[in-house]
């Protein structure tokens, strides 16, 4: 189960609350994109982010002088938010229209990766994340590159879930309404590869669709 907080706790549409961990964990496996907030001396603050899960943790990195960056590893406490849109909800009246989406936020401070090797293995674990089997093609981040990144972690162990994908609602007086009611799906597709133009005709070209099962396209 998620953590039950006063942060967490979901009080709108609190039906649409998810409280398995896998969901979680999924919502952040797919989306890859953090809104990260923080509020600094000029005020808030929401920035986006690069973003991937190892295990128990989510993980940002970015330059050693980034403003973010620097914020963040004073361990101040800051929210992290994903965001799936799935697609319009279309009713018979014009209040009642939605959307399908998936959300997740987390809570905490972040800690600050600080051995190169640890750092090496979860940016790796990015990299083949998105594209299974690239570390073994590519060159690898040496210790002048290490050293000039910073990487954060936050434990995912105060977070929220919400999941809004239910039937069209209409009130009674409305289904007589003439107005076609529904859904508009959206659908993120993924690929196919386009090659660099400075790239040889004698490299192969990799195949990554296994990050991205249906969502893959030839």
């Amino acid at each position: 189960m998620l953590s039950h907080t006063e942060r967490t706790q979901i009080r709108k549409a609190a039906h649409k609350a998810v409280q398995e961990p896998q969901a979680l964990y999924d919502i952040i496996d797919e989306s890859l994109m953090a809104h990260v907030a923080i509020c600094d001396a000029h005020g808030p603050v929401v920035i986006p982010m690069l973003a991937w899960r190892v295990d128990e943790y989510v993980y940002i990195h970015g330059a050693n002088n980034s403003r973010l960056i620097r914020h963040l590893k004073q361990a101040e406490q800051s929210c992290l938010t994903f965001t799936l849109f799935d697609g319009w909800v279309l009713a018979r009246s014009a209040f009642h229209h939605s959307a399908h989406y998936r959300s997740a936020l987390v809570f905490g401070p972040f800690e600050t990766v600080e051995d190169n090797a640890e750092k090496d293995r979860v940016l790796n674990h990015f990299v083949e994340q998105i594209a299974p089997g690239r570390t073994q093609d590519v060159r690898l981040g040496n210790d002048k590159e290490l050293t000039a990144t910073s990487v954060l972690r936050m434990p995912l162990t105060e977070a929220s879930v919400k999941i809004s994908n239910g039937p069209v609602h209409d009130d009674r007086a409305d289904l007589a309404v003439p107005a076609w009611a529904g859904f508009i799906p959206y659908r993120t597709v993924v690929g196919p590869l386009k090659a660099a133009a400075d790239l040889h005709e004698s490299v192969p070209t990799p195949d990554y669709s296994a990050a991205y099962g249906s969502r893959w396209v030839k």
